[in-house]
């Protein structure tokens, strides 16, 4: 079992980067999209919310790994 300290380091990056990655890819998408078809749209941020699933994965596989 990981250690409570782990843990909280862990939940404080994974909070920390995913408000990060929401602002950026926001104002990517913002400064990018602008004028585009709402198909291209579309795309950009359905991919935009799943890319951030893998690093979360490995933050919380950190988290849990045990010594």
């Amino acid at each position: 079992m990981a250690s409570p300290f782990r843990r909280f380091i862990g939940m404080v990056f994974l909070v920390t980067f995913v408000l990060v990655y929401i602002f950026l890819a926001m104002v990517i998408g913002d400064i990018t999209m602008a004028g585009k078809h709402w198909s291209i749209k579309l795309i950009f941020f359905a991919i935009a919310g799943l890319i951030w699933v893998v690093p979360a994965g490995l933050i919380i596989s950190w988290t849990y790994k045990k010594r």
